[in-house]
């Protein structure tokens, strides 16, 4: 979401005029001139999260530094909210109830009602009622994070510490990363997520693993490819090379005279593994033959004398 847009005002604003627009949008949306009406409550909450940041100098500073995406990462919805005017506007509009609405977000907790409790006085209650029934404290807001580990911690499984910040504190959280996991795959750790503001459980925090480039392998699934250069001597006549392995052997693999350019060779069980208990994939050496840029005339003389053979 851009913040700037959502408000209808230039990222050279000025304070007066964020809430000028603000004022102006919260008079049309607000829930209690559009009774029953979902777009408009969506709009009304995207306009006061909008404002909040917008209107406070240091999280307007943060937003233009990281963007959208960089700035979630380090505010919670709590986090928004806190400090903001936004109750004392309303209640200049005269607005109070909220016709027993009650405000969710997206990721299943509604990091609205603290705002809203506190915009229209409901001070300490702890739940909205709709239809006449007590709803439960909303469970706090889910956060994704991305996760990066190396091939080697696929391999032997790992222990990773994340930092999160939690109302203006840093907490350093331990995730145990499974052997054999794959990219694109998500951890969950349960209650890590957003605080509550209405009093309710925590949301989680999933981590989404992202597989970091290795200096020697490229991947594919659970294979791993080497490429290895050879002269074209030894192509013609067959060699014998060492290939690593994640573990940090060096085995010995013999190339076969006549082998072709890009020809693979497979070594067994020695790629990544397909789980905790799975089997692995293998290592395939991918062949490459080297033609010298540049040739003595000792070494010249010799290929011209091969080519007068057919080779």
């Amino acid at each position: 979401m851009d913040y700037y847009e959502t408000l209808g005002v230039t990222k050279d604003a000025s304070n007066d005029q964020i809430k000028k627009a603000y004022r102006k949008l919260a008079l049309k949306y607000h829930p209690d001139k559009n009774k029953g009406s979902k777009e408009a409550e969506e709009k009304f909450k995207t306009i006061s999260e909008a404002y909040a940041v917008l209107s406070d100098k240091e999280k307007r500073q943060q937003y233009d530094m990281y963007g959208s995406a960089g700035f979630q990462q380090r505010y919670s919805q709590e986090d928004i909210f806190r400090g903001s005017n936004i109750g004392d506007i309303l209640r200049e509009f005269g607005f109070g109830g909220f016709g027993g609405a009650t405000f969710r977000s997206a990721g299943g907790g509604s990091p609205f009602e603290a705002f809203f409790h506190q915009a229209t006085g409901m001070g300490g209650q702890q739940s909205f009622h709709t239809a006449g029934r007590a709803q439960q404290p909303a469970k706090g807001s889910d956060i994704t994070f991305e996760l990066a580990i190396t091939l080697n911690d696929v391999l032997n499984g790992a222990e990773k510490t994340v930092s999160l910040r939690h109302r203006g504190r840093v907490e350093n959280v331990s995730v145990k990363v499974p052997i054999g996991i794959e990219a694109g795959k998500k951890l969950r750790l349960s209650g890590k997520g957003s605080p509550s503001p209405a009093g309710g459980p925590p949301g989680d925090l999933y981590l989404l693993v992202k597989i970091m480039p290795h200096d020697i392998f490229s991947r594919e699934g659970v294979d791993l490819i080497f490429q290895q250069k050879i002269p074209f001597s030894a192509a013609c006549l067959g060699t014998a090379i060492e290939v690593p392995t994640l573990e940090g052997k060096q085995l010995k693999v013999r190339v076969p005279a006549g082998i072709q350019q890009n020809a693979r060779l497979r070594i067994k069980g020695r790629g990544l593994p397909t789980g905790p208990k799975g089997n692995r994939g293998d290592i395939y050496v991918q062949i490459a033959t080297e033609v010298p840029k540049k040739l003595t005339g000792e070494q010249k003389k010799l290929v011209k004398q091969l080519a007068e053979k057919g080779l």
